[in-house]
């Protein structure tokens, strides 16, 4: 691969920024990364790792000079790290972020932007429950989707060239618009999550149901609501209160089949049951079949030591 962008700044260095300045080393995507977290300790680790070529004490030094700019925090303080970067951004750069939610981070963001300078919200799909600055690996984006959210008149160019840089990365990419984006993640993954926290919350009040008997006999399925239910509390609070319509649209149609399934079970309905299995069984088979996961015990997922 060739060099996309001469410089890039990474705001924000966990799990997403962590994987991008590895992957982005790894096909020799760019001239130089510069990163930047708030934390001091979380700089103190980065540089000691040499997560990224040079590590910043602020985000306005950090973008100096910088053709891409990648916001990678929390979507609720985006709009501050805006404000905080916009005198510093070099005319004609492009900025973008990682954002699980696009429509809030558009109003947040984009009224602090110069006009002289492009900005491409993106949306990678992929993560694991770990995060801070050792968290990241090069092959975290490899086949899975990138997001590109252009608002309406976007630069072409500016686009195209981010595109090219997640495909660089390892990532298919695909373009969508803001509020269908966020719709589409409140299906896919915003209300799974909830639902996942809800679960273990549920196994945490069941007292008749010991802690110990929660860890030592979880089967699969509640293992990976675990699994779900360990990531970052400050991203997740962020994204169901900037998701909010969307994810409370899901919810409803999810609390719909729920009763309607309980329904089910209390009548003894077994027909009921098994057609509504046979046909979410197909959407399994439909993931495994787009590349985006394996047909091996306990979703695909290696069990860690």
């Amino acid at each position: 691969m060739s060099v996309i962008y001469d410089r890039i700044a990474l705001i924000g260095l966990g799990l997403i920024a962590g994987s991008m300045s590895l992957a982005i080393r790894r096909g020799g995507l760019a001239g130089e990364v510069v990163g930047y977290a708030r934390s001091h300790a979380t700089r103190a680790t980065a540089r000691e790792i040499g997560l990224c070529d040079r590590i910043e004490d602020t985000a306005a030094a950090a973008v100096e000079g910088a053709d891409l700019v990648v916001l990678c925090v929390p979507v609720g303080v985006m709009g501050d790290v805006a404000v905080e970067i916009a005198p510093n951004l070099k005319p004609g750069a492009t900025v973008s972020d990682v954002g699980s939610v696009k429509r809030a981070v558009i109003d947040a963001v984009a009224p602090h932007l110069p006009e002289n300078v492009h900005f491409v919200p993106a949306h990678p799909l992929a993560g694991t429950e770990h995060s801070g600055p050792r968290s990241g690996f090069a092959t975290l984006f490899d086949n899975r989707w990138c997001l590109i959210v252009p608002q309406e008149g976007a630069d072409r160019a500016a686009v195209d060239r981010l595109e090219a840089l997640w495909r660089g990365i390892g990532a298919q990419t695909d373009e969508m618009e803001a509020d269908h984006h966020d719709l589409v993640l409140a299906v896919t993954s915003h209300t799974p999550h909830l639902i996942a926290y809800t679960m273990v919350g549920v196994a945490d009040d069941l007292r008749r149901v010991t802690d110990s008997e929660v860890i030592k006999y979880s089967a699969a399925g509640f293992r990976d609501f675990t699994r779900i239910a360990a990531s970052d509390p400050t991203m997740w609070r962020d994204v169901f209160l900037n998701n909010r319509e969307a994810t409370l649209e899901i919810l409803g149609r999810f609390t719909e089949e729920l009763f309607a399934l309980q329904r089910a079970i209390r009548k003894g309905d077994g027909d009921h049951l098994h057609a509504y299995f046979t046909r979410t069984r197909a959407i399994r088979r439909g993931i495994i079949e787009a590349g985006q996961d394996t047909d091996a015990p306990d979703f695909g997922r290696a069990r860690s030591g």
